[in-house]
């Protein structure tokens, strides 16, 4: 495991962080505990030592869950990240209140790098005012934190102004080859780096649509470099060549995700890319833009949606239908997984009323019902009931 030093504190981490958002689940929805304790443990004991949660992660579950994950010992072996919802506060008193909650369901007593979560330009003013400032000093003052950091989806402009208006330790921004431009990017990237910030990077896959599936018109691209590697590690590579990056954190489900991961931090050098690799990677992602119909990194901020419609599997079947370039196949499996054929309560994207709830949550800010509208065109059509039905016959004469 390679690792890089925070530049404030000293803090070596390894590079590859473990993001705690997309863990293993039961067929009930709910985390598939004993596996991912064994994953947690697995990668803590080769080499991993940055573990990322936050408060709404799994149904407010992830938090409770890593408590029980870090017992034996595993706690004193990380550095344990998780996050103030910055959308609930309220008052400065609730500021303490979920901190409070937060250290009791991680069985902890201080978090090693706690972060003002998903901050815009909007929540930060709000929080601001509210005397953020005031809590983030007196929680390091009594031990409860060490570090202060924050993590962000607005815009650039916003970025740099809430990097100058306190003295942070680090932040944590999306950053992958798709997202150069878009939220911080590499402007704030390198303008953190600059003020002496760690940078911990989130969706360097952005949710895995950079990986599964993988298009064939950009398997192709990737099939003709000489060096031959997967398309996850790519990606990874890529961010790690920039050396203002201190960890990027993997949402790691699969214990095969896991063990590439690994394998890739103990080789994943800054500047370590060739400038052809480079050149390689720019042209999959100028046939991504090509493909890709919707942003969505299926990060769920936007659910559960009152009426049931389950947005990030909409837009990932929605963009399946380009990349995989097979719409029939596309539309078989937006009538099995969407009509709650294989478990669930149906979440067509018929279903969404336009009351906009999903709007104010989303990182990516994308225009939800507008995209679900061509959600509905391009996947459903006047066969959708004819298709459920073929769907639940099929699926009774298997089992």
């Amino acid at each position: 495991m390679l690792y890089r030093k925070v530049p404030k504190n000293g803090d070596e981490l390894s590079i590859l962080g473990f993001g705690c958002m997309r863990l293993p689940m039961k067929e009930d929805g709910s985390i598939d505990e004993e596996r991912a304790t064994k994953q947690v443990r697995y990668a803590i004991d080769h080499g991993v030592n940055y573990i990322d949660t936050a408060w709404p992660y799994h149904m407010e579950q992830s938090e409770p869950f890593l408590g029980r994950a870090l017992t034996d010992g595993y706690r004193e072996k990380v550095k344990l990240a998780t996050k103030l919802p910055s959308w609930l506060i309220e008052s400065r008193e609730d500021m303490d209140k979920f901190l409070n909650a937060q250290l009791e369901k991680l069985k902890t007593d201080h978090i090693d790098y706690y972060l003002i979560h998903a901050l815009v330009g909007e929540l930060w003013d709000n929080v601001r005012k509210l005397g953020v400032a005031d809590f983030l000093d007196k929680a390091k003052a009594d031990g409860r934190i060490i570090n202060a950091g924050f993590s962000f989806h607005g815009s650039g402009e916003d970025f740099n102004r809430i990097v100058d208006a306190y003295d942070w330790d680090f932040c944590q921004i999306q950053y992958n080859f798709l997202d150069e431009k878009n939220q911080a990017g590499t402007r704030g990237l390198e303008y953190a780096a600059s003020k002496g910030l760690g940078v911990i990077i989130m969706e360097p896959l952005r949710g895995g649509n950079l990986t599964n599936p993988v298009p064939p018109a950009v398997k192709e691209i990737w099939d003709g470099a000489p060096a031959k590697r997967t398309a996850a590690e790519w990606a990874l590579r890529w961010v790690w060549n920039h050396p203002e990056v201190t960890v990027v954190l993997s949402g790691m489900n699969e214990e095969t995700h896991i063990e590439e991961n690994l394998k890739v931090a103990d080789e994943a050098y800054p500047n370590s890319l060739t400038e052809t690799e480079l050149q390689l990677i720019k042209k999959v992602e100028q046939k991504y833009r090509e493909l890709m119909k919707v942003g969505c990194t299926g990060c769920r901020y936007c659910m559960p949606c009152p009426s049931g419609v389950d947005i990030p599997l909409c837009f990932e079947m929605y963009n399946n239908v380009y990349m995989s370039g097979n719409a029939d196949e596309t539309k078989f499996f937006y009538a099995a997984r969407l009509g709650g054929i294989l478990g669930g309560d149906p979440g067509f994207a018929s279903q969404c009323v336009q009351c906009g709830e999903c709007l104010e949550k989303c990182p990516q800010h994308l225009d939800i019902p507008t995209v679900l509208e061509s959600v509905i065109e391009e996947l459903e059509g006047s066969d959708l009931e004819e298709r459920v039905v073929m769907v639940k016959q099929l699926f009774k004469k298997q089992t």
